[in-house]
């Protein structure tokens, strides 16, 4: 491997690790992607699979020899592997948390929406979920539970930032994803005709991510709690052969735009009085429900 060994904490080889922001990251070769940060061997060996090529790796020493690493350096042997005693590794923030390896690995450019639904059945569409817990969470889920692809609106937080991919596991390297961005003039305009059954009301001018689903050949579904919410299991919604599940912003939810622009409203159904669940876990029980529709489901084990 090429082992490099720094014996300063203020060295540039540390810079992407220790000094730079998700933000520059972001922009590091703008206007070509730019870089991210994976932790732990797990991770980085999943983003290496999906395509990701490393620029540095950062490990302890005493994981070079351990299997999972070793593996993985021997696949880029020319790829620079920083090494550094414990008290200059323990001054990078979060060290410790990162199961003693990190990369910079270069992004690649996303896919389009149209392309990663191309033969999707169901899939999820995060509307600003800030958080990159709950962003990973969701990830994991939707790669465990049947989905297809995830989408997001541009409030999201990055899949790739370095909460976000530990949490999922390196799950965003493995289920296709891509943001979905809103078009001039959207959410203008009043609702313009009433739904009948479980259909809502539809605003031909508004949820524009939900016009671009539908476009797509998809039926809509907007988690949320209100009077003309149907069950999570409602036979109709199981009917349906593809299926976008939006979910909103922790604490506000989806915009109410955007509920009104769906074919369906739908809940889980609570007990004790509870009135929602966390938008990581909710979507687990709204994959695992809604992935699970006759001619969808899929069951494979590792």
């Amino acid at each position: 491997m090429n082992r490099i060994t720094i014996t300063d904490f203020a060295a540039p080889e540390l810079d992407v690790y220790a000094r730079l922001n998700e933000a520059q990251l972001l922009h590091y070769y703008e206007p070509a992607p730019g870089l991210f940060i994976a932790e732990s061997p797990k991770v980085i060996t999943r983003a290496a699979d999906a395509g990701h090529m490393p620029e540095s790796f950062l490990a302890a020493p005493e994981m070079l020899c351990k299997t999972e690493a070793a593996a993985l350096l021997a696949r880029f042997p020319d790829t620079p592997v920083y090494t550094a005693a414990p008290e200059i590794l323990t001054r990078l923030t979060g060290f410790q948390l990162t199961r003693g390896m990190l990369c910079a690995m270069r992004r690649r450019e996303l896919p389009s929406a149209e392309k990663i639904c191309e033969n999707a059945r169901t899939v999820a569409v995060l509307e600003n979920v800030v958080n990159p817990t709950n962003v990973g969470a969701i990830f994991r889920s939707a790669a465990a539970l049947n989905l297809d692809a995830v989408l997001l609106t541009e409030g999201c937080s990055d899949p790739y930032y370095r909460r976000a991919a530990r949490v999922s596991m390196g799950t965003v390297f493995q289920i296709p994803w891509t943001y979905i961005r809103e078009r001039p003039g959207a959410g203008v305009g009043e609702d313009s005709s009433a739904g009948t059954g479980n259909s809502v009301q539809r605003n031909p001018a508004a949820g524009n991510s939900v016009e671009q689903l539908q476009a797509l050949g998809f039926r809509t579904a907007a988690m949320a709690l209100e009077e003309r919410s149907v069950r999570i299991d409602d036979p109709a919604v199981l009917q349906e052969p593809r299926l976008a599940v939006f979910l909103g912003t922790e604490g506000d939810g989806l915009a109410a735009r955007t509920i009104a622009s769906c074919d369906y409203t739908i809940m889980i159904p609570m007990s004790h009085g509870v009135d929602s669940l966390n938008v990581a876990a909710a979507s687990a029980v709204a994959f695992w429900q809604l992935g699970s529709r006759p001619g969808v489901r899929k069951e494979e084990s590792e």
